[in-house]
């Protein structure tokens, strides 16, 4: 049997919060240099944090991801985590 890996999927599925963290970590292995995978756990952290927001919930009341939400909330953290100076102006330190 085999699985469809999220990157294939239509674009206006909603994913759950195991696929985009596969779909986050495909990013990154494209798009930077360093190959971090993107757990679960970040994606809910990414949530906490007020920077990605579920699209809708499935019917055990889980949080679904828009595909757009993801790759803006995966930029985000990656910049941050390449400059931390910008997240300390994201949370209001040392802006002046």
């Amino acid at each position: 049997m085999t699985t469809t890996h999220p990157k294939d999927y239509n674009p206006d599925r909603l994913l759950t919060t195991a696929e985009a963290a596969q779909l986050a970590t495909h990013w990154r292995a494209l798009f930077s240099a360093g190959k971090a995978t993107v757990t679960p756990a970040a994606i809910r952290q990414w949530r906490h944090r007020g920077h990605l927001t579920p699209s809708d919930l499935d019917t055990h009341g889980r949080a679904l991801y828009h595909r757009d939400d993801l790759a803006h909330a995966e930029r985000t953290s990656r910049d941050i985590a390449l400059n931390p100076h910008l997240a300390l102006r994201l949370v209001g330190i040392g802006a002046q």
